[in-house]
């Protein structure tokens, strides 16, 4: 074993080695490959898949080349802080601390492990400051919390290694922009002797050498370690008793739970992942309702709920005390819940990486196999299930796209680099060009920003509180306390709708909630939060105080930002799926389960092949629809919906209403749509698709919207002091009048470019409409006049009536037209 890993000083390596023995366990060649790599000084990623101790390969690499360069290691103790361990995920942090723990107990190595995010107290962040802890678990936020700190050099004098946890969660998000920024700072503070090294720990993505470029930046020195192990994962599909022929979204679901039941049961812990809080409230009240002995072994767990009671389940689920945890992304990630042996997802994941990642929750130990249960909540999703499963075995995961020229994000650092030490102008645009995001950012630019965060530029400079920055002998700092204050307590890229905190009337707290669902209620309302009927009692000083309630019925919270769109990789594979069924279903046993669907579809109109594109014309009492099938996820289709709206408006004059989902997208007039054989070719033609697009969406309003978000991260617009917070309303009322002011006297101003291009990005995908339009142009479109709704355009007219009707309303019209259909069939 020594003479493998000869660069390995045999003291190190033999006493992991021997620890590790001692534990009935030996290291995986991955996790060599990664200590041999780490003690020469290199750089990379570890690319491993879950339960197989990627942690372990990065944390032991550290431990060993302290104890090969400290022989005295039993006896070291206040030795600096050595390892940073940036996290995105507060339960993560505190699972990873414990396994840290745990194995330098055992090794007799005296390092401390600290924790540092939102939920971290003042006493223990003071504790920190005073006794540096040699190992700090991090997020992004915090991080910069520190770097916005005066002499925070002193705290990173004696840093050897950041290791960035769940990289490619992080990669393609403004809180990914966050740790480059910070890792090129802190490159700068290691010497020529003792290069910092950055290792990244990330499961399977499209483009994992891009991945490794942006994590290490320019001049990178670094290497992939890649895991040959392939995690087993069985994926089993939770079937109904008969097939819905005219599926709408939420049919099935919680009218599962009698199939679901049983799964929990036959297993010891099961995590049940919902894609949204509402519907974990939801189910987490039904599996109650249904089954009320699993009262005292449920729980629930998402990010509105309390740190505590997160951090309770958290432990429960360690101990194995829980039979079921209802949880959301809250629970995504690398946790090491060993107890946990069975996953049930309720609903599309609408990835293939996100389905794995909370499949590997399950199982989470070399060779054992991950269990995960597909709970489909309507027909069409069954679909979905045989996609996974292909996508499985293909191992068709989705690249994730990394951020470019975030200006926002930049805007924040410059004022937390002013905050703390201070910056020179050309040192720090030299530090963040080393960084993929901003490579290309240019001299003008950099002067923009620059004025910016002084004095508001050119536009803003008559106003005192966009003089944030002062330049003193060519150093930029913040020089006002109040000021520092300010930023400090909004530093960070997650702008969210305002939430208050929610508390019982006799004490405690319960979680927290979003204004404008609450600004909805009055005193006496019941909702539900954390798993608990609560009665409204008043809102005061941005608390919600509330009563325990025994209502029979109560409103769900439904949180913004809830509905993911259908991934470009599983829609992909969905599409050949829907060939398969048409074609050959004997080779699936669940598109064989779902042939009484297809054969209506077929009958009715037609299933479309990999290569084609099915537009349905149909004529209700409603007025006149076309729906189109392209399966590229809602907000793709929402754009294709507009662009194609726009493009027929120019033939004739016509109006259209419009809905979609994740297959599919619906236009609906009052008079006969003019779509023929002969112009359907032109609707969909790629060229000149971005000027159409302009157009045909409210770009203004979008942006408008997006550049909310750009304004707080950026500081354009305070959102008020903890626990005074502005209202939502008042805050995008604000920011409307400087995007006015902006928009109309500084149509180039950098903050309002960068709206546009995220409103084009993320808001629309543009770049996947314009692959989709391609696509489509290339094959053959179908025409199809079926005489009534069929099972694939049943779903998106359902959609469209959930705005209009509630949900006894809808459920009584559903009825109705599914009867209706039924008979024209």
């Amino acid at each position: 074993m020594a003479g493998k890993n000869k660069h390995i000083s045999a003291s190190g390596f033999n006493i992991i080695n021997e620890w590790l023995q001692s534990k009935s366990l030996q290291p995986f060649p991955f996790q060599e490959e990664t200590w041999q790599l780490y003690a020469e000084g290199l750089s990379g990623i570890v690319n491993a898949p879950t339960g197989f101790g990627k942690t372990f390969s990065v944390f032991l690499g550290v431990v060993i080349d302290w104890i090969n360069h400290n022989p005295d290691y039993i006896s070291r103790k206040k030795n600096g802080l050595q390892l940073l361990w940036v996290t995105p995920l507060r339960a993560l942090a505190k699972d990873v601390g414990r396994a840290m723990e745990e194995a330098l107990f055992e090794l007799g190595i005296p390092w401390r492990v600290a924790v540092r995010n939102g939920d971290t107290t003042t006493a223990e962040r003071q504790k920190q400051k005073t006794n540096t802890p040699e190992v700090l678990i991090i997020t992004p936020e915090s991080l910069h919390l520190l770097i916005a700190t005066k002499h925070n050099k002193e705290l990173f004098k004696n840093l050897k290694c950041v290791a960035v946890d769940e990289w490619h969660e992080l990669l393609g998000t403004k809180r990914g922009v966050q740790v480059e920024l910070a890792l090129s700072y802190l490159k700068t503070l290691s010497s020529a002797e003792s290069l910092l090294r950055i290792w990244g720990i990330s499961a399977t993505i499209g483009n994992l050498d891009e991945a490794l470029y942006v994590l290490l930046g320019d001049n990178h020195n670094g290497t992939i370690v890649k895991a040959d192990i392939r995690k087993e994962i069985a994926i089993h599909t939770i079937l109904p008793e008969t097939v819905e022929c005219f599926p709408w979204a939420g049919h099935l679901g919680i009218r599962m739970i009698e199939h679901v039941l049983p799964v929990i049961h036959n297993n010891t812990s099961t995590l049940l992942f919902t894609n949204v809080r509402s519907q974990a409230e939801m189910w987490y009240q039904a599996l109650l309702d249904a089954d009320p002995d699993l009262a005292g072994v449920i729980a629930l767990h998402h990010s509105a709920i309390d740190a505590e009671v997160r951090v309770w389940v958290e432990e429960q689920l360690h101990a194995g005390t829980l039979k079921v945890v209802v949880c959301t992304a809250s629970l995504d990630l690398g946790v090491d819940f060993r107890p946990v042996d069975t996953v049930i997802q309720v609903g599309s994941p609408k990835g293939i990486a996100r389905f794995l990642q909370r499949a590997g929750r399950s199982g989470h130990s070399p060779g054992a196999v991950s269990n995960i249960y597909f709970v489909p909540t309507h027909s069409l999703e069954i679909v979905e299930a045989a996609a996974l499963q292909e996508a499985y075995e293909k191992q068709l995961v989705e690249s994730r796209t990394p951020v470019v020229l975030a200006f926002d994000t930049l805007v924040q650092y410059m004022v937390t680099r002013a905050v703390g030490d201070g910056f020179v102008s050309d040192d720090l645009f030299a530090e963040v060009r080393t960084t993929n995001c901003y490579r290309d950012i240019t001299d003008s630019e950099w002067e923009w920003l620059l004025a910016f965060i002084t004095y508001g530029g050119s536009l803003l400079r008559e106003y005192d509180e966009y003089h944030r920055v002062v330049n003193v002998d060519g150093v930029y700092r913040v020089a006002n306390r109040r000021v520092a204050m300010r930023h400090r307590l909004h530093i960070g890229t997650i702008v969210g709708e305002a939430l208050l905190r929610v508390k019982f009337m006799s004490g405690g707290n319960v979680g927290t909630i979003e204004e404008y669902f609450i600004s909805k209620l009055v005193p006496g309302d019941v909702f539900v939060l954390a798993g608990r009927k609560l009665e409204l009692v008043m809102i005061r000083d941005m608390v919600v105080y509330v009563r325990k309630s025994n209502a029979k019925k109560a409103h769900v919270p439904a949180w913004a930002g809830g509905r993911m769109p259908l991934s470009a990789n599983l829609g992909s594979v969905l599409r050949h799926k829907f060939q398969q069924a048409a074609l050959e279903p004997h080779t699936n046993e669940l598109l064989m389960f779902m042939q009484p669907l297809f054969q209506k579809q077929q009958e009715l109109s037609v299933v479309p092949k990999e290569d084609e594109l099915l537009v349905e014309l149909i004529n209700t009492k409603d007025g006149y629809h076309l729906f189109v099938y392209p399966f590229e996820g809602r907000l793709v289709h929402q754009a294709m919906a507009s662009l194609i709206a726009y493009r027929i408006s120019q033939q004739i004059p016509i109006t259209f209403s419009i809905a979609m989902n994740d297959y599919g997208f619906e236009l609906l007039s009052d008079q006969p749509i003019p779509v023929t054989e002969d112009n359907i070719r032109a609707l969909f033609n790629p060229d000149g698709w971005y000027t159409d697009l302009k157009r045909s969406v409210n770009a203004a309003e979008m942006g408008r919207r997006k550049f909310r978000d750009v304004a707080v991260i950026s500081g354009l617009v305070f959102q008020g002091m903890p626990g005074a917070y502005k209202k939502q309303r008042h805050l995008q009322n604000s920011t409307s009048l400087i995007y006015e002011v902006i928009s109309q006297n500084e149509p180039s101003n950098i903050l309002l470019q960068q709206a546009y291009t995220e409103v084009l990005a993320y808001e629309i995908e543009s770049a996947r409409l314009y692959n989709a339009l391609q696509r489509i142009h290339e094959h053959n479109i179908i025409i199809s006049m079926p005489v009534n709704l069929t099972p694939f355009c049943f779903p998106i007219k359902v959609d469209s009536l959930r705005e209009e009707l509630s949900s006894e309303k809808l459920e009584d019209r559903i009825k109705r037209m599914q009867l209706s259909a039924q008979k024209q069939a």
